[in-house]
């Protein structure tokens, strides 16, 4: 693995990045979609993959604490610079909250979890049959289940506020920092903070 520099981010920092990236809209829209329509057939991939960004997370976690913070490209007012700290915190911290706490809403509702066929946690049913879902903890559930809603409604905004600043920094500012996170390195100095 590469390491990041002051000039240039890493392949591993770039790569994680785009994939959670990824994972986490596609999570987004399929939680959104599941819960509108009521297609539950989908939860079985949407468990599977949740799993999946847990343990992406927490590796990219780790590696933003050994490779520190990246500093900014350009030089930004006091409250851009706080906007930014803010923003990378809710989506790095909810990378973990979310997959955790719908975790636990699954296992502690009944339902067990099972992570691309592999079971992680028990389903719990009761005498009616394999449907008959009976909570482990209902008060633990519902704890999970509104951090797991209001926890995609904070990631959403930050995903939108987080994309308009990127936007902001390559069309008004016309600093690197998109050039930098697509792997380039910044036609600019920087140095961390």
């Amino acid at each position: 693995m590469n390491n990041d520099t002051p000039s240039k981010l890493s392949r591993t920092t770039v790569r994680l990045h785009w994939l959670i990236a990824f994972l986490m809209i596609m999570l987004l829209a399929s939680g959104l979609y599941i819960s509108t329509t009521e297609t539950f057939a989908l939860m079985p991939w949407h468990k599977s993959f949740g799993v999946l960004v847990f343990g992406f997370a927490v590796f990219r976690i780790i590696w933003r604490i050994k490779q520190g913070w990246p500093a900014h490209v350009g030089n930004y007012s006091r409250i851009e610079r706080i906007l930014s700290k803010a923003s990378h915190w809710i989506l790095i911290s909810g990378t973990v909250i979310m997959p955790f706490s719908g975790f636990m809403m699954s296992a502690m509702g009944g339902y067990g979890v099972t992570a691309f066929g592999v079971e992680l946690f028990p389903t719990n049913t009761g005498p009616d049959g394999p449907f008959d879902f009976v909570a482990i903890n209902e008060s633990l559930k519902n704890i999970m289940s509104t951090v797991h809603s209001l926890a995609g409604d904070l990631i959403l905004i930050t995903v939108a506020l987080h994309t308009i600043g990127a936007l902001k920094h390559h069309l008004i500012d016309k600093d690197a920092t998109i050039r930098r996170m697509l792997g380039a390195k910044p036609h600019t100095k920087s140095t961390y903070e």
